[in-house]
């Protein structure tokens, strides 16, 4: 069974991948515990029903799973920090962690179905392709910290369902 890396296909739809001054924006800690996922996808959640985005829920959580999985997995350190920041017209999840190894998507093999490797697939699939890497912290708007990385994603709102 052969892996070889490729290049993360990561686009960036604004000018920076961080948090708008605009954003409404909910912060969690997340160590590096088996249960941290899971925490994870259930605060991104209860946030976004709260919210009255009950659409977007399955994919937030699942992306948001991923991401935080693979921090907790690959990530050398004291855990990782979760933003999630909410606008009318999108919902954007960044995850930072101390290592700055950026993700890497390793090719699928033909049976396609061995344990972990598919996770920034399914990111990828379910973001439609808005989602990205950097290097540093973000901190309203600037880049502090630089030791480490953040990996975010992007889902367009349905910004005629956001109640708040």
């Amino acid at each position: 069974m052969t892996e070889t890396a490729r290049s993360l296909r990561a686009p960036f739809p604004g000018a920076a991948p961080w948090l708008s001054p605009a954003a409404t924006t909910y912060t969690l800690f997340c160590p590096s515990l088996d249960t941290s996922p899971l925490i994870a996808r259930d605060f991104v959640a209860t946030v976004l029903r709260a919210l009255g985005l009950d659409t977007l829920v399955d994919a937030a959580a699942l992306c948001t799973s991923e991401l935080v999985t693979n921090a907790c997995v690959h990530a050398k350190g004291g855990g990782s920090v979760l933003w999630l920041s909410v606008e009318t017209w999108r919902v954007r999840v960044i995850v930072f962690d101390g290592d700055e190894s950026p993700p890497v998507m390793r090719e699928l093999t033909p049976g396609g179905w061995e344990e972990g490797g598919r996770g920034l697939y399914l990111v990828d699939a379910l973001t439609e392709g808005h989602w990205g890497t950097a290097a540093a912290l973000p901190a309203g708007g600037n880049l502090v910290h630089p030791d480490g990385k953040a990996v975010w994603f992007d889902l367009a709102a349905p910004s005629a369902s956001l109640t708040r």
